[in-house]
């Protein structure tokens, strides 16, 4: 079995089995937390309008902190829209994802994914470097803030590698796809372990915020 065969074939079933059962492990202990019953008599009457207004204000940082930490915020939602575009949207990703869902759509100019790549891995690779450096975000790291950071930018790397054919001595084209495969199989492993699971926690935390605030009858 080449490097490839195993990267297409039981890297990537387990990969996905491990980042499937997870998720749910997670989110399903998440929601077990919940069982406790609040018999406090609620002081709002509206909580669904609570919780998405504070899904809403929310995912934007309150004015007083948005001159402090304008970069990390811009940076931060241009990098995870960058990245979301080049998974969905690069040709040869609409077709694996149709493979395994009978599900296409249209895919965007290469030229329009590899600008995007490039962007967002150069923002990514700015983050990083920031977290080595800024004073405060040196001290509050972990091994988790650089392990997943690490593993968001290795696919990009090894994408935009493997597509541009990029001539490695003794390195054939069917290593450096494989490696760019294994990169994101790595990436689907950790993810369930990882902060990277705010992209499922992230809406429904700062809803059920919301819900909370307005059962104790303050605005969140």
């Amino acid at each position: 079995m080449t490097l490839l065969e195993f990267a297409r074939g039981p890297g990537l079933y387990w990969s996905l089995w491990i980042f499937v059962f997870g998720v749910l492990w997670r989110l399903i202990g998440s929601f077990l937390l919940m069982r406790t019953r609040d018999l406090a008599k609620p002081r709002g009457t509206r909580p669904v309008r609570a919780g998405l207004r504070a899904m809403l204000m929310r995912s934007v940082p309150p004015h007083e902190l948005e001159r402090n930490i304008t970069f990390q915020h811009i940076t931060g939602y241009a990098w995870h829209i960058g990245f979301f575009v080049v998974l969905l949207f690069f040709g040869p990703h609409v077709l694996f994802f149709e493979q395994f869902t009978n599900l296409g759509w249209p895919s965007l100019p290469n030229s329009v994914i590899l600008v995007t790549a490039a962007i967002t891995l150069g923002i990514l690779i700015a983050l990083f470097a920031r977290r080595l450096v800024h004073p405060v975000l040196k001290r509050i790291s972990t091994f988790d803030d650089y392990a997943s950071i690490t593993l968001v930018i290795l696919p990009l790397v090894t994408g935009l590698v493997s597509y541009s054919h990029l001539q490695i001595p003794n390195v054939r084209y069917e290593t450096l796809l494989a490696v760019h495969l294994l990169s994101i199989e790595a990436l689907l492993v950790y993810f369930p372990f990882s902060k990277m699971m705010h992209l499922f926690y992230a809406f429904p935390s700062r809803y059920r915020v919301g819900v909370a605030m307005d059962r104790k009858g303050v605005q969140a």
